[in-house]
């Protein structure tokens, strides 16, 4: 079974809150219920790699800044901070109100004072070889080992770059970034995957892996909301894993969850129009918000050509892989498979709702049959002539857009055989440089286009970073390095559509469509966030009984 069932779980939540005894000790405990479908492998934040990974680090870690919905930065245990003149050197001053959750390894068991030490010693372990950090790429090129991360005293951390890097406190938003008591984990080692202690507005308590999580409020949280009230208004959190998504949908409809995020196709006609409106069925049924959301959906193309598995694939060819960007009739797909939802691909990597963003300056691909055969003809392969089958690799929930996709590619006689992959092996062999052809999507670890732009890097190859299409320019890395010594923002938002513009005309990746989430809440729930990263803040969430 994928679950206990509705009356276990409930009553797991009310046994951790130390409140089943009476119907009336429960009656004002307010538990907020999501699905976590594509399920979870660490509560470590030094393994932050995917959407719900984001979400549960979210609610148990804080980490030196945050954002809010506007994408601006805002303090977090930093209280402020100041850079030096040559742009390498920041210095935060830390809250001395802001204590980990209590954990046996504390004296007494109770949580102790967080402190400059604990981010020295968490950052540093994100560049640590031994732990294996998938985001060892946050730190790694930007700092000459662990001696960068020093503890002046207990409420002054600094941090010193090797050369300026003026999107750090955009970086420093990112999960992976959060802060974790040593004693802790050195003590859980690897298994603190499953015994988190953070600073969080939430402390874990339970998890059964793939059937149920737990957490609750903390009750010594630091933050306060607008009103100057303790922060968070929830009482507990609860977490179920159905991977399928409509039987998880169901479960949202009979109020069983209290927020759902995603819309899978088959449902998706039924909760909205063609045109992205809630149907007369679930209109006023509960909350509905559809926004931008900093996440591009592509298709990647590995191109190196060291590679010997590019050596002998048409692919390898910029002018096959300008006919594919051609091919593709983005607005039909987006309509007809995603129930608008999302904005064509008309520009570079770059995601709208970034700043930076700039339609009028990057120029992607629009939809141009005619000359993706053009193209393809003067590749050699006339009509598809004498041209190999291509295999593009998916997982399952994306069938129904690669199958588009593949039928849009056939008309211009490019054929291909489309592969299915569970989503860890394909992940895995997209990392390690073993598929030429494949879906993929980059969600915005941190609010600045830098992050996206990192993907093309060509220090940031595999197995050193993101880099996985292989692509190599020297103006673009002369670009992305001249990009670090630029303080003012607009000037270095047009570096960067100079280096976006530059991996449009290489096509190594196929824009699809930059992403927009749809959230559904149900209309007893408020004071939820609504931003571009589509991350989980519950700590201001009220839910009325």
């Amino acid at each position: 079974m994928y679950r206990f069932g509705a009356y276990g779980l409930l009553w797991l939540v009310l046994m951790a809150l130390g409140a089943c005894n009476t119907a009336e000790d429960t009656s004002n405990k307010t538990i907020f219920n999501v699905n976590l479908d594509q399920g979870l492998s660490s509560m470590d934040p030094a393994f932050a790699r995917n959407q719900n990974a984001l979400w549960m680090d979210n609610q148990i870690y804080n980490g030196l800044v945050q954002i809010d919905d506007s994408l601006h930065i805002k303090p977090c245990i930093a209280k402020t901070w100041e850079l030096s003149a040559d742009g390498k050197t920041y210095t935060f001053h830390l809250r001395s109100d802001v204590y980990f959750h209590d954990d046996a390894q504390f004296a007494k068991g109770k949580g102790r004072r967080a402190v400059a030490a604990d981010f020295a010693y968490s950052f540093a372990r994100l560049i640590d070889p031994k732990v294996a950090s998938s985001g060892s790429w946050i730190f790694s090129d930007k700092v000459n080992g662990k001696e960068a991360f020093v503890a002046l005293n207990d409420s002054t951390f600094q941090i010193q770059l090797k050369q300026p890097f003026p999107p750090l406190l955009s970086l420093l938003t990112a999960q992976y970034c959060s802060v974790v008591p040593r004693e802790v984990v050195e003590h859980y080692g690897k298994d603190f995957r499953s015994h988190p202690v953070g600073t969080g507005p939430f402390k874990f308590k339970y998890w059964k892996e793939g059937e149920v999580m737990v957490l609750l409020k903390n009750e010594y949280y630091w933050e306060k909301d607008a009103q100057g009230h303790t922060l968070p208004h929830l009482d507990a959190f609860r977490a179920t894993f159905i991977s399928d998504k409509q039987t998880a949908f169901m479960e949202f409809i009979k109020k069983k969850l209290d927020y759902f995020s995603g819309i899978d196709g088959s449902y998706r006609d039924d909760i909205l129009t063609k045109g992205g409106r809630v149907t007369k069925k679930y209109k006023g049924k509960f909350k509905v918000n559809i926004a931008p959301y900093l996440n591009t959906e592509y298709l990647g193309i590995l191109i190196d050509t060291a590679l010997p598995i590019v050596k002998h694939s048409p692919l390898r060819m910029l002018k096959v892989r300008q006919a594919i960007n051609y091919a593709i009739n983005k607005p039909n797909m987006i309509k007809y498979l995603r129930n608008s939802t999302g904005t064509p691909g008309y520009a570079g990597f770059i995601p709208q709702g970034m700043p930076g963003f700039d339609t009028a300056t990057v120029h992607g691909y629009r939809y141009n049959p005619a000359k993706a055969k053009q193209l393809l003809a003067e590749a050699g392969f006339p009509n598809g002539k004498n041209l190999p089958e291509i295999v593009l690799s998916t997982t399952t929930s994306y069938r129904d857009l690669i199958e588009y996709i593949q039928g849009e590619l056939q008309k211009t006689g490019i054929r291909t055989r489309v592969e299915l992959v569970q989503g860890a092996s394909l992940r895995e062999l997209i990392a390690k440089n073993g598929v030429n052809f494949f879906r993929a999507s980059w969600l915005a670890d941190y609010p600045d286009a830098e992050n996206f732009l990192s993907l093309f890097y060509s220090k940031n190859k595999i197995p050193f970073g993101p880099n996985y299409t292989g692509y190599h320019t020297p103006q673009f890395d002369k670009l992305f390095e001249q990009a670090y010594h630029v303080t003012d923002d607009a000037q270095r938002y047009k570096l960067y559509q100079q280096m976006d513009n530059l991996v449009m005309q290489q096509s190594p990746v196929v824009i699809l469509y930059y992403d927009k989430l749809v959230n559904l809440y149900q209309n007893n729930i408020s004071g939820y966030s609504q931003n571009a990263q589509n991350l989980l803040v519950l700590k201001n969430v009220v839910k009325k009984q």
